[in-house]
């Protein structure tokens, strides 16, 4: 197998395409803080539809749904023939109305012929599917590879080597290969160069691609196995986050890119090498393919219309109400997440004189916390965020020996489950266990399968005393110890009141301070479900908010704070204090936390609070329930049915989480208090007129709308490509690797995105692929210049992945045409 030589333009380096073809992919978070990534994050370069012809051309992978989703829309009259009327006139198709509809019609999908890999094309024309094979190959040595502490037996590879002189190591002794016929296999491997670098220009050599469809190749080749590739870009942004590097990307397609050459090699007496250049040679470029005489195009445009229309006829339906002027009654800070809608609306519904406000779920607070007896702290921040603080867990009124006598005691008990565990699934002992102690598990096993005890113990909780549990609390500012249990950390003394101001500025609440204010992070009850974090506060990395809650009320409570804050110009009454809180978005119920702090004199507020966050919580599950197919029950018992969905183990809807997630909205709350916007607005409170330097406006529109844009989009991936970009079916999850994914079943490539239970009720889709609508009243000209300074903000918006609106102060909604071009929807005019 002597490499063969080609030339190469400048502008066809192997480096540089490797490395695109690498950022072309995006990466995967652990199950431990599962948060949402688009799955186009590295397409975000080139427009939508042009990226939706690349996806299409390389991996027969398009943007749009199946047309039998269109024409059922069509059917309800979800998409109106004004929709699709829009929809050609926007696109400037050649296309008629009567085309459209009657090309829906006819079963289809704008999914293309992908660019075959020759392994693929080698599956296509004989009876060996390589394509297959090849993908197990690699997911099982990857599994292996990037194992986190699941595998009893450590591959001897994982710590010395690098991903790809790993690979070389393990291919001599998998022996698949031959069994499936390619008896020369190991002097194949033999003749690989030991860099990956060179294996790639190598490989590249031998298998001579055309020079205009080298990135469509190498993209394809990457994304064969595309969830590894996503976990390797995922190791890859973590060490850049440090300052460090991460080759295993690059080695990764290495390796994908010498079993093609391999397998060019193993075949090449037959005429198939000759016959895949030929079929790749009439290929053209992926991404010059038009789309806007494209049927699906139109209909998917049509679709998303369908919701701008009414969002913006919704908007415009109702003024700005005057804002609260009196002092609230109570007010409650909830995390823009879309289900906080809903209960943000309940709660003003049963206590109009109560103030709800949205800002992101971690409130402000920068930092990575580290939980009681851990040593591996977990980040409560957006993902895209490194974190400047670091804060421990410790105990409320506990002095220092105490905190380290449960700690040593929590390592114990869990180090004691460890043990456990592996003495239950060890190679001798799974012949025995059942059969010595099974019967012990029978009132446990009735019990999870009713639905009446949890399946486990939350990893939050897990190994503590039940005295020690509710005494949980974050250790605000800097402790220290002699023991290495407690180090020196928190937040310092001359920071709090710069954190305070951060926090008070961004969530719009500088004066006008009622009595008790409530900071409410969010979690999820779930049991038996790999994705779980999914269902948590993606502000928070995939966490609850309540360490976010408990970390900025104590900071805000503090003397020291503000005292500062008195000093930067804000005022908060000595008769104010903040409350942290947590909202349960299965079961819509709350828990208050440290409210032993409040003085006596506000327990009557207490009491009335809790009262309202109950009633709000029953309109909120009663209006949930439509979506659980509990609508027609009692209250009292959707109630109970909701509870038994947290502890039932083989629940696989607990929740709707962000299903149907459509807009953003960046706006005073009395823009759309008393709106329905059905639990598909992320609500983020921003008042123009009080940001004087525009600098919340930039931290809006460079954070909490790039995080709701990834959601959206995975939300958009996962439904219309769930091959590519969500994870099939959960029933069959088997989670691989401690926590890095799940496979679906016992093989296969590592899975990305969501199940399609997250998506579908097992009758129809629940979600709705539209992309982000951003909607903020601000001057245009100022929203330009932040579009101006950031390139990610740029992209998203000049490329279509997201659609910019603005609220002018006539109340009327403006589209971003382009930049200082601002008109009104072309459906309005």
């Amino acid at each position: 197998m002597k490499p063969m030589e080609i030339e190469l333009t400048d502008n066809t380096e192997y480096d540089v395409l490797i490395e695109r073809a690498c950022l072309r992919v995006a990466p995967l978070w652990p199950l431990k803080h599962f948060v949402a990534v688009s799955p186009y994050f590295g397409l975000r370069d080139m427009p939508f539809w042009q990226a939706g012809s690349k996806l299409a051309g390389t991996l027969g992978s398009p943007l749009t749904m199946d047309r039998r989703f269109y024409r059922d829309r069509i059917a309800s009259g979800r998409i109106s023939q004004l929709d699709i009327e829009l929809a050609i006139s926007e696109l400037r198709s050649a296309l008629t109305v009567k085309d459209v509809l009657s090309s829906s019609a006819v079963a289809g999908s704008g999914a293309r012929e992908p660019l075959p890999l020759f392994s693929d094309y080698v599956a296509q024309n004989t009876d060996r599917d390589w394509s297959m094979v090849i993908r197990e190959r690699v997911s099982h040595y990857c599994a292996s590879y990037f194992d986190e502490g699941q595998a009893n037996w450590t591959a001897p590879w994982r710590y010395n080597q690098s991903l790809y002189s790993g690979w070389l190591e393990f291919m001599k002794l998998d022996k698949t290969s031959k069994i499936m016929g390619l008896k020369q296999i190991d002097d194949l491997i033999s003749a690989l160069p030991s860099d990956a670098s060179k294996a790639v220009d190598w490989a590249l050599s031998a298998l001579q691609v055309p020079e205009h469809l080298l990135d469509d190749y190498l993209f394809g080749a990457i994304m064969s196995v595309g969830g590894w590739a996503s976990w390797a870009r995922y190791t890859r942004w973590q060490a850049e986050l440090k300052g460090d590097s991460d080759t295993s990307l690059a080695e990764l397609l290495a390796v994908r890119l010498s079993w093609e050459a391999i397998l060019l090699a193993a075949y090449k007496d037959s005429d198939l090498p000759t016959r895949w250049q030929s079929a790749l040679a009439s290929r053209v470029v992926s991404e010059s393919i038009s789309v806007e005489n494209d049927i699906d195009v139109v209909l998917q445009r049509a679709f998303e219309i369908g919701y701008e229309r009414s969002l913006v006829d919704l908007l415009e339906s109702q003024g700005a109400e005057v804002a609260m002027e009196s002092r609230p009654d109570a007010q409650v800070a909830f995390c823009i997440d879309v289900r906080s809608e809903i209960i943000r609306r309940s709660l003003e519904t049963v206590a109009p004189k109560v103030q709800t406000l949205g800002f992101a779920g971690f409130f402000g607070v920068q930092m990575e916390y580290v939980p009681l007896g851990s040593d591996v702290p977990k980040r409560h921040l957006p993902v895209i965020f490194d974190p400047p603080y670091r804060v421990w867990e410790g105990l409320s009124h506990s002095n220092e020996r105490e905190i380290e006598r449960e700690i040593v005691k929590r390592r114990l008990r869990l180090s004691l489950f460890r043990a456990w565990k592996n003495f239950k699934t060890s190679a001798v002992s799974t012949f025995t266990f059942v059969e010595t102690i099974g019967l012990a598990y029978i009132p446990k096993l009735f019990g999870d399968s009713m639905g009446w005890t949890r399946t486990v113990a939350h990893p939050d909780k897990k190994g503590l005393s039940f005295e020690a549990k509710h005494k949980l609390r974050p250790l605000l500012t800097a402790a220290s110890s002699s023991d290495s249990f407690i180090q020196k950390s928190g937040i310092p003394r001359h920071d709090l009141a710069s954190v305070g101001e951060f926090i008070l500025k961004n969530m719009g609440l500088t004066s006008n301070f009622s009595r008790i204010i409530v900071l409410a992070g969010h979690g999820s009850t779930t049991v038996n479900n790999p994705q779980a974090t999914g269902l948590d506060c993606g502000a928070c990395a995939g966490q609850t908010g309540e360490a976010s809650a408990r970390i900025a009320a104590a900071l805000l409570n503090d003397p020291t704070t503000r005292k500062g804050l008195e000093e930067k110009g804000i005022s908060i009454p000595k008769d104010s204090f903040f409350v942290p809180a947590l909202h349960d978005t299965t079961t819509d119920e709350f828990t208050l936390f440290d409210t032993d702090d409040l003085p006596s004199t506000h327990a009557d507020d207490l009491k009335r609070l809790r009262s309202w966050l109950e009633a709000a919580g029953d309109l909120t599950r009663l209006e949930r329930s439509s979506l659980l197919g509990t609508a027609s029950l009692p209250v009292h018992k959707i109630r109970g049915d909701i509870k038994r969905r947290t502890r039932n183990w083989a629940e696989v809807r607990p929740e709707w989480a962000l299903a149907k997630n459509a807009s953003f909205i960046a706006a005073p709350r009395e823009r759309t208090r008393h709106l329905s916007l059905e639990g598909r607005s992320f609500l983020h409170d921003y008042d123009w007129r009080s940001d004087i330097e525009f600098s919340t406006l930039e931290l809006i529109m460079t954070a909490p709308m790039v995080v709701a844009n990834w959601i959206n989009m995975q939300y958009y991936g996962s439904m219309v490509d769930n091959l590519h970009f969500g994870s099939g079916n959960k029933v069959l999850h088997n989670v691989v690797g401690g926590s890095i994914g799940v496979l679906e079943g016992n093989g296969g490539d590592l899975r990305v995105g969501l199940a399609i239970q997250s998506l579908h009720d097992g009758k129809d889709w629940v979600h709705e692929p539209v992309r982000l609508n951003v909607v903020i009243e601000a001057p245009s000209m100022e929203i330009d210049k932040v579009i101006a300074k950031h390139q990610l903000v740029r992209e998203l918006i000049d490329n279509q992945w997201i659609h910019l609106y603005r609220i002018g102060e006539d109340g009327s909604v403006y589209r971003r045409i382009s930049e200082g071009n601002w008109l009104r929807p072309f459906y309005m005019q």
